[in-house]
């Protein structure tokens, strides 16, 4: 039986690149958003394949991670970080055109910051994975982004309507996937305040 303990992969591998790789699309995604100036010509169809793009590395970096065993602790703060800085970033610019109800990025925003604030807090008593209700949160969130940003969506009513119920959808599941939360991390500390109790 071997006392060999399995070396600590390093911060400078693919998957760390890749979520810098995402941090970085963001001032470019902003920018083109932006200069684009509610025309929804190309500059605008930039914007949507940036966050494609984002997106897509946030997958891959993950999959690369876990099939190589190259989970690391930098990768384990910057990759939600990644994630918030891309829909956080689109849901403030989606609100700042009139293209979504403020109420609503304001909600979604309250949520990602207070539970990464909360996940902080508890982290002495144990981290809080993410759950099946949190990943579908993100999927549906990307979705909806995804169709608001179309450059077609406001000319086409039934598409405006799909993006409409699919950002509420998300929304509701954040709520609730946020309340879970706050649950978990109240009998986390639960528990390593009073480790005897079962």
């Amino acid at each position: 039986m071997s006392d060999t303990v399995a070396p600590r992969p390093s911060n400078w591998n693919l998957p760390n690149a890749l979520t810098l790789l995402r941090i970085v699309l963001v001032p470019f995604f902003i920018w083109a958003f932006v200069a684009d100036g509610g025309d929804y010509g190309p500059l605008r169809w930039i914007a949507v394949v940036l966050f494609v793009v984002a997106i897509y590395t946030d997958k891959l970096d993950g999959d690369i991670a876990r099939a190589r065993g190259l989970i690391t602790s930098f990768g384990k703060i910057a990759d939600p970080i990644a994630d918030k800085l891309l829909i956080g970033s689109a849901l403030i610019l989606l609100s700042a055109v009139g293209e979504l109800w403020w109420w609503v990025t304001i909600v979604m925003l309250v949520r990602e910051i207070g539970i990464t604030l909360l996940r902080f807090v508890v982290i002495r008593y144990g981290v809080m994975a993410a759950s099946k209700g949190g990943k579908l949160k993100t999927v549906l969130q990307t979705v909806a982004i995804f169709v608001y940003l179309l450059p077609v969506t406001p000319a086409l009513p039934w598409l405006s309507l799909v993006a409409l119920i699919v950002m509420l959808v998300a929304l509701a599941v954040t709520v609730v996937t946020g309340v879970d939360y706050i649950v978990k991390a109240w009998q986390l500390r639960s528990a390593g305040r009073n480790p005897g109790r079962v």
